[in-house]
């Protein structure tokens, strides 16, 4: 049994040098996942902020309806009855002053997180953010620490037209600073929101409007309060030899969904779910690229300065003799995301789309 053991810990990915103790943990969790309970990504990102302000009474909540209504998409429901208006404050309609209210909290060691109730928004109170929460800590040479949580739905939802459908990964991500998260999973949710409310950087948290109602298995151990998802890991979601695709947030499950058409066509894609925008985990990136010689880049925002445009960048001046084929890019389309449903869907990356573009690096197009 323990050769059974060693030998399944030496094939663990991502834990180097573990004990035999630690390896018996690791197999026992591996085991238990096959029993996982079921969780949404709004239970999860609930659960994450009672956790944390339950552990730490310098966190607090403000935002529109995140009271007395219990959060526009309910991820803060059951908070104001817990922790009280002292710790769950509704504001009015205006980002500019409650994002700075937040920030100002923050120079004087409190962890507000704030929510938006779309990212999109947050352009109201962009000084803040930017001028006021990323360079702080800089222009202060560290005496100033600015842990604060600004938190929300990024990307297109259905239907709610352009000036709600914009996804800002990019933006914030070109931003010294601030540190950009992306949750695709409950899992993801649960773990980056919690190491966001604990560090002492300014974070951008992008969620998914659509992602909120989604169910996905958690484990034992991502249940756990002690539970974190490190800032700057992305995680392997499928394994593969032929082609690298790189997605985050809703476009990793098209990018898993692709995989598996792929794989009918004999085509072995690995699928990585970067999870932090800035940092960008790039060895992880680097050492796919490396196995499969392919890449494709998956994201909602445009193609024109994206996320997809500094990995193909990164990858170029890293890997490039490692590379087999041309580096893919998909990225949503270059206009305001249309209201109608039919133009918003052409707007927007689709699985078919990604499938394409991987088996033209593969060289196996129709």
């Amino acid at each position: 049994m323990l050769g059974i053991i060693r030998q399944r810990v030496a094939s663990c990915k991502g834990f180097p040098a573990l004990t035999l103790e630690q390896g018996i943990r690791v197999v026992a969790s591996q085991a238990y996942s096959s029993n996982s309970k079921q969780m949404t990504v709004r239970d999860a990102l609930n659960s994450a902020i009672d956790e944390e302000m339950s552990a730490d009474p310098k966190v607090f909540l403000m935002g529109e309806e995140v009271g007395e209504y219990q959060g526009a998409y309910k991820i803060t429901k059951g908070l104001l009855d817990k922790y009280g208006p002292e710790r769950v404050y509704d504001t009015p309609i205006t980002e500019a002053g409650f994002a700075g209210i937040g920030v100002g909290a923050a120079y004087y060691g409190l962890k507000p997180v704030i929510e938006f109730m779309t990212i999109n928004f947050s352009l109201q109170a962009i000084d803040h953010i930017i001028n006021s929460a990323a360079k702080s800590n800089y222009m202060s040479s560290g005496q100033i620490s600015v842990p604060i949580v600004f938190r929300g739905p990024n990307g297109a939802a259905a239907g709610v037209g352009a000036q709600h459908s914009h996804c800002y990964a990019a933006w914030y991500a070109s931003c010294p600073g601030l540190k950009v998260l992306a949750p695709y999973s409950s899992e993801d949710a649960r773990g980056l929101l919690k190491a966001a409310i604990r560090d002492p950087d300014p974070v951008i948290f992008l969620e998914n409007e659509l992602l909120y109602g989604e169910s996905f298995p958690v484990s034992a151990e991502v249940l756990d309060s002690s539970f974190c998802v490190p800032i700057g890991k992305a995680k392997i979601e499928r394994e593969g030899k032929d082609a690298t695709i790189t997605a985050f947030s809703k476009m990793v499950g098209y990018a898993l969904q692709a995989a598996e058409i792929l794989a009918k066509d004999g085509i072995s894609a690995e699928v990585i779910n970067l999870r932090s925008i800035r940092p960008l985990d790039r060895a992880t990136i680097y050492d796919s690229v490396k196995k499969t010689s392919r890449l494709v880049t998956v994201e909602e925002g445009f193609a024109q300065h994206g996320i997809g445009a500094e990995i193909c960048a990164s990858v170029v001046e890293e890997c490039f003799d490692h590379l087999d084929a041309p580096i893919e890019r998909i990225a949503g389309t270059d206009v305001p995301m249309p209201y109608a449903a039919n133009l918003e869907r052409m707007a927007l990356p689709q699985v078919e789309d990604i499938v394409r573009a991987a088996k033209r690096a593969c060289y196996r197009s129709n």
